[in-house]
């Protein structure tokens, strides 16, 4: 699909704060493809999409998740992490996009997953380090994927785990996972 038509497409579904959030993810999504050697179309379309269903009710994104036969687990953690499964699914129904690496990368940008692909690390590094994002690590994030992809992807992983720490939640188990696999392949093998 044509970068213009998504964007026209993705537009109707988010706020004009969004819409400027995913722009800047597209921006920084192609400049990492290109730094990292990910395929540059498949990362435009997926960061053009990532947040399609940030505010589809939950009403929605849960009848979605149980008629879709997607893990239930999801439905025991905060409706935040819903809209990225929810929008792959979305995506290839209602915008024809049926490249499974480009759904892959929408589906896993909130809770990342064991042994990421190569674009699933740039969309949710692009969408952690994303110009319009002002918060406390997104500075230290956006000099580590200057130079490493994975320590970025660490850092950040890292941070938002403390972040949900701090405020009581529980950290979805994917999210464990992929961090304990990152820090593990990051480590040469061994945790220790």
């Amino acid at each position: 699909m044509e970068r213009e038509k998504a964007l026209a497409l993705v537009k109707d579904h988010l706020t004009d704060h969004r819409y400027e959030h995913t722009i800047g993810v597209m921006e920084t999504a192609i400049a990492l493809a290109k730094q990292y050697g990910a395929d540059v179309k498949k990362a435009e379309t997926a960061a053009i999409f990532h947040d399609y269903a940030k505010f589809r009710s939950n009403d929605e994104m849960k009848q979605i998740i149980i008629e879709q036969n997607m893990t239930k687990e999801l439905l025991i953690h905060s409706p935040e992490l819903w809209h990225a499964p929810v929008g792959a699914y979305l995506v290839e129904k209602e915008a024809g996009i049926n490249d499974a690496e480009v759904l892959d990368a929408i589906r896993y940008h909130t809770s990342g997953r064991e042994n990421m692909t190569l674009l699933d690390k740039v969309i949710y590094v692009a969408d952690y380090i994303e110009p319009g994002r002002i918060f406390p690590g997104a500075d230290e994030v956006r000099e580590l994927a200057k130079n490493d992809l994975n320590k970025a992807l660490i850092v950040s992983m890292k941070n938002t785990i403390l972040f949900l720490l701090k405020k009581n939640q529980a950290i979805y188990p994917e999210t464990l996972q992929s961090y304990n696999f990152l820090v593990f392949e990051e480590k040469g093998g061994t945790l220790y």
